[in-house]
């Protein structure tokens, strides 16, 4: 399974490509952060932005894309611009036809490293060791849209996993995770 994630942002908007085989096994493809400068028009970066996942889309065809789920925050101005390349990025998946996910944040970090409240550099050090490269993805966005691509495709992948002696300590507990919280979920009633 081929997966663009996306952690978006207007200024830094991070994007990572990886395969991931059946086994769970992540390669790197491609990993960039694309920038726009905050005084540029609101409607050109987004342009551009959109341009860009675009040329990711069509370059190197992914089968899903995975993106950070947009949650509240303080500053109502980035939650703003997060939303709205969110939303460029769901309108170019939706139109190839494409698998998406939303993915909070502390779902990837649990997916990754085992813990959902693992910091910055947890997450790139595990990005790092689960596609076997030399040095830390950077800046943070690089490794969070790289983070995010794997945690969609173990979780996509969950369900046609092999024997659990194959995954490693941080897709066990993911699994674990995931167990757990479907069990403790409430039960929603029709008409309630």
């Amino acid at each position: 399974m081929r997966v663009l994630g996306i952690d978006p942002g207007l200024t830094r908007c991070g994007v990572g490509i990886v395969d991931v085989t059946a086994s769970r096994k992540a390669t790197l493809v491609e990993v960039a952060v694309i920038r726009t400068p905050h005084e540029m028009p609101l409607e050109l970066r987004l342009l551009h932005l959109g341009n860009e996942i675009e040329r990711l889309l069509d370059t190197h065809k992914p089968d899903a894309v995975a993106l950070e789920r947009v949650f509240a925050q303080h500053n109502l101005r980035t939650v703003m611009g997060t939303a709205q390349i969110s939303g460029v990025a769901l309108h170019l998946a939706a139109k190839r036809g494409l698998v998406v996910g939303l993915h909070t944040p502390s779902e990837v970090k649990a997916a990754i490293s085992g813990y959902g409240s693992a910091d910055k550099k947890q997450v790139a050090t595990m990005v790092a060791r689960v596609l076997g490269l030399a040095e830390l993805p950077t800046p943070a966005d690089a490794s969070d849209a790289l983070a995010i691509a794997i945690c969609h495709a173990w979780k996509r992948g969950a369900a046609v996993a092999g024997p659990a002696g194959a995954l490693t300590p941080a897709q066990q507990a993911w699994l674990a995770a995931e167990r757990s919280a479907s069990k403790s979920a409430p039960k929603r009633r029709l008409g309630a």
